[in-house]
């Protein structure tokens, strides 16, 4: 039985048509709805609109949305944008993918998409690649990844920048050989990204130190309390 409003519409037509209104928030607040009590028969639009939306936050939504379908529904479908010929459908695509977080999804990810000529697409890829590579396959995402150094803005190198610190100690020597190289461009961007890894590396050594040092000061601690109690008993 199809699920009718106080006003005799199916519930899906409404919200079809609301998921494309001119008012950004009407729009949102279908994506909402949509997540919250899942409908098989709104997948389709849930995913043609998000290579069409707008709307930051809108398009966060949808993907929200979509992650409160079962994978196994979502999965296949949002595949088929990875090949779309729409640049934002397939960057939001990847952008889902990393939010669902099904490792499976990482054979999905081509080298193609990591160098797409799409600075968001491009952007989008290396993010979700960092996030899904398994074990064993960080050299190789690393070796692609710092061949787009130097590419674009100040604000697409610094996401490159990150995707390589968050590879970790597995990037450094391929960074080293681009801060030697030829090309300006390339030598000051990985130059940089190492200062990145340095400065995390060094980030992450004074928190070990931090908690060592809690950790010894425990007992201390706990001897002095229990002596206090000694005290205050007497």
């Amino acid at each position: 039985m199809v699920p009718i409003d106080t006003n005799g519409t199916p519930r899906h037509i409404r919200l079809v048509n609301a998921l494309s209104a001119q008012d950004p928030s009407v729009r949102l607040q279908a994506a909402m709805s949509v997540g919250s009590a899942p409908d098989p028969a709104l997948l389709e639009t849930l995913v043609e609109r998000c290579g069409v939306e707008p709307d930051l936050f809108v398009r966060d939504t949808l993907s929200w949305a979509l992650m409160r379908y079962a994978p196994e529904i979502t999965l296949p479908r949002i595949r088929q944008e990875l090949g779309s010929e729409r640049a934002q459908a397939r960057s939001q695509a990847m952008h889902t993918l990393s939010k669902i977080g099904d490792r499976a999804a990482w054979d999905w990810i081509t080298r193609d998409m990591l160098h797409d000529a799409d600075d968001e697409t491009a952007r989008t890829a290396w993010r979700v690649a960092v996030s899904l590579v398994p074990e064993g396959e960080e050299q190789d995402l690393t070796d692609e990844l710092v061949r787009e150094l130097g590419r674009g803005n100040r604000s697409l190198r610094l996401s490159l920048s990150r995707a390589l610190v968050d590879l970790g100690d597995v990037a450094e020597p391929a960074l080293a050989k681009a801060a030697a190289g030829p090309d300006p461009a390339v030598a000051e961007h990985a130059a940089a990204t190492e200062q990145l890894l340095r400065s995390r590396r060094a980030d992450l050594d004074a928190a070990a130190e931090r908690a060592k040092r809690v950790a010894a000061s425990a007992p201390e601690r706990a001897d002095a309390a229990t002596a206090g109690e000694g005290a205050r008993e007497r």
